[in-house]
C-alpha cells in the first residue's frame, strides 16, 4: 500500500489547530454540517457530502479569501487570475458527489461565468478514500504538467465508477491519460511518481485539513463555504452574490 500523503497524527494535529481559526472565521459550524450529514446517511461512513438544502453562508473572512492562489500558471485552475470571484473546490476523483458536480453543475458555471471572466475555479486535490484516491490525485497533478488537467478531470468524472475496485489502478489511470490527450505518457508516469507531485497533493490536503474539511466535495466561493452536492442554482446564486459584492 502507498503511504498516506499526510499521516493520521499530522491530520489530527492540523484539525485540532484549525478549530480556533475557523471559530474566529465563523466557518467551523458550517463545515461541520458536512460531517453530520455524512454520518446520518444510509451509506455512512462515506466521506463524500450530499447536502441537498441550501446553507446560509458564513460571512467572508480575509484569511479565507486569501486562500485563492490566483496563480496564472496554475494548471489546476481555469478562468482569469484576476476574476472577481474564485471558487475553490476540494475534491476526490473517487467521490460520487464530486462527479455529480463535475457533470451537472461545473459545465454551467463554465459557460455562464468562467467564459465571461467573472469566475475562476481552482481545484484542490483532497483524496479521502485511500490509495486509489491518492493515485488519482497524483495522476491529475501529472496531467496538469502537460496542460491537460481539465481534460483528465473530465475523463475521470465522465461516468460513475465503483470506488476502490481497481477503477483508478495505474493501468486505468494511464488509459484515462491517453483518453484525455496527454501526449507524453512516459512523462506522465514519471511526474505522477515524483516527489513534486506528492508535495503538491499534500499541500492541498493540508490546506483542507486546516480548514476543517472532513468530506468531499467542499467549496469556498470568495471565502464563503458551500457543502456537497447542492443544486446548480445554489452555486449560481453564490457566484452572482459574490460578483455583486465585488462590484461586478
Amino acid at each position: 500500500m502507498t503511504p498516506s500523503l499526510l499521516s493520521s497524527s499530522r491530520r489530527t494535529r492540523r484539525r485540532n489547530a484549525a478549530v480556533g481559526v475557523l471559530a474566529a472565521a465563523a466557518v467551523t459550524a458550517t463545515f461541520a454540517l458536512t460531517l453530520d450529514d455524512s454520518a446520518n446517511r444510509d451509506d455512512a461512513p462515506d466521506r463524500s457530502a450530499a447536502v441537498t438544502e441550501s446553507v446560509a453562508p458564513a460571512p467572508a473572512d480575509e484569511s479565507l479569501l486569501a486562500l485563492a492562489r490566483r496563480d496564472p500558471s496554475d494548471a489546476l485552475a481555469v478562468g482569469r487570475a484576476d476574476a472577481p470571484v474564485v471558487l475553490i473546490e476540494y475534491s476526490d476523483f473517487q467521490c460520487p458527489f464530486c462527479g455529480q458536480f463535475a457533470r451537472n453543475t461545473e459545465p454551467e458555471l463554465l459557460r455562464s461565468y468562467v467564459d465571461k471572466g467573472v469566475l475562476r475555479i481552482e481545484w484542490r486535490n483532497f483524496p479521502v478514500f485511500g490509495e486509489e484516491s491518492e493515485q488519482a490525485a497524483l495522476a491529475g497533478w501529472a496531467a496538469g504538467q502537460q496542460d491537460k488537467f481539465w481534460e483528465f478531470h473530465d475523463t475521470a468524472y465522465s461516468e460513475p465508477r465503483e470506488r476502490n475496485a481497481g477503477k483508478f489502478s495505474a493501468e486505468k489511470l494511464t488509459a484515462m491519460a491517453r483518453a484525455a490527450g496527454i501526449p507524453d505518457i512516459e512523462r506522465f508516469r514519471a511526474d505522477m511518481a515524483s516527489d513534486e507531485a506528492r508535495s503538491a497533493v499534500g499541500r492541498d490536503q493540508e490546506e483542507g485539513f486546516n480548514l476543517g474539511v472532513t468530506s468531499t466535495p467542499a467549496f469556498l466561493i470568495n471565502g464563503r463555504p458551500i457543502l456537497g452536492a447542492q443544486p446548480t442554482a445554489v452555486f449560481k446564486e453564490a457566484v452572482e452574490a459574490a460578483a455583486k459584492a465585488a462590484g461586478r
